[in-house]
């Protein structure tokens, strides 16, 4: 897999909500803090997305898709002088409508899903993203077109199944924003993401993501990719933040807590299965990067309670 698909796999992203939403005329619906990634679309009308601390409020319009990591409380509105209606009582009132078909009173409707990631790779994603991220190009939208109007389709006219496809697409409308959002913004930023627009650098990266345990240094990066070993590496800090031997390392250990969790594998086992010669050497990488040892870090994991979020 390339690499964003090898972190969207690690992240192991959970629907938490996929579906449609309703938002009627002059209305304003305020959200809470939210953990996890919200990607929505409008499929019709128009509305007002404000975040709280976050600027001037960003218009919607048809097409649009907007995401959103974990941050502070927002507010969707079709008219900006309205009294916002708090999400959760609008829900616990029945007023929360998933899916609407023909009601004059819908100024704007959306979908798209919630999805909760687990893991410490999360902070690899989450970290190279702005408050919001707002896809409205022409050419954007017309990339988006297909996914929407099946999930529009899914939503308005519910199917055997269609529950389960409706949290595919969703899930496939936040791969397509992410990748727009990566070409829209390669050369602005700094931070994994970005990097992954720049071709030398992502053949980098896809070395050290399809094979982790190999003993690569900075020199054999820099030939595999067709760079000299100064170029490289400066290249490579000023794009992602980090050296590439500090990049690997970090990938090898989110391998390791994913592998801790869910093989059943040894320590040794996931050791050497990273390049590690010795126990010794992977547990002082893991509890550098993760801060605690690779015993202890898998103790804190079966005893942690995995309760649903909504």
């Amino acid at each position: 897999m390339d690499p964003l698909s090898d972190l969207l796999s690690l992240l192991k992203p959970r629907s938490v909500v996929s579906g449609g939403l309703a938002i009627g005329r002059n209305k304003a619906i305020q959200w809470p803090r939210h953990e996890g990634i919200k990607c929505y679309a409008v499929v019709s009308g128009q509305c007002w997305l404000s975040v709280d601390g976050v600027g001037d409020p960003v218009l919607l319009t048809a097409g649009d898709c907007y995401l959103l990591p974990p941050g502070p409380p927002f507010c969707l509105a079709t008219d900006l002088s309205a009294a916002p209606v708090d999400f959760e009582l609008l829900r616990a009132a029945g007023g929360w409508i998933k899916a609407i078909s023909g009601n004059e009173g819908t100024a704007c409707y959306i979908v798209g899903g919630h999805f909760l990631l687990t893991g410490s790779s999360a902070e690899m994603l989450m970290g190279s993203l702005p408050p919001i991220v707002h896809i409205r190009k022409e050419s954007d939208k017309a990339t988006m077109r297909w996914s929407l109007e099946r999930m529009n389709q899914e939503v308005r006219d519910p199917q055997p199944g269609g529950s389960l496809i409706a949290q595919q697409l969703a899930f496939t409308m936040l791969v397509q924003a992410l990748r727009l959002h990566l070409s829209d913004v390669a050369g602005s930023g700094v931070g994994w993401l970005f990097a992954l627009a720049d071709k030398q650098l992502n053949a980098a990266l896809t070395c050290m993501h399809d094979d982790p345990g190999h003993p690569w240094t900075l020199h054999s990066l820099a030939a595999r990719i067709g760079m000299s070993r100064s170029s490289f590496a400066l290249r490579f800090k000023q794009k992602v933040g980090t050296t590439p031997m500090e990049y690997l390392t970090r990938w090898r250990m989110l391998l390791a807590c994913d592998k801790l969790k869910n093989s059943g594998d040894s320590i040794p086992r996931i050791a050497m299965s990273l390049g590690y010669e010795s126990e010794s050497a992977f547990g002082k990488a893991f509890k550098r990067v993760i801060g605690c040892s690779p015993r202890q870090h898998s103790r804190q994991t079966a005893e942690t309670i995995d309760l649903p979020q909504v």
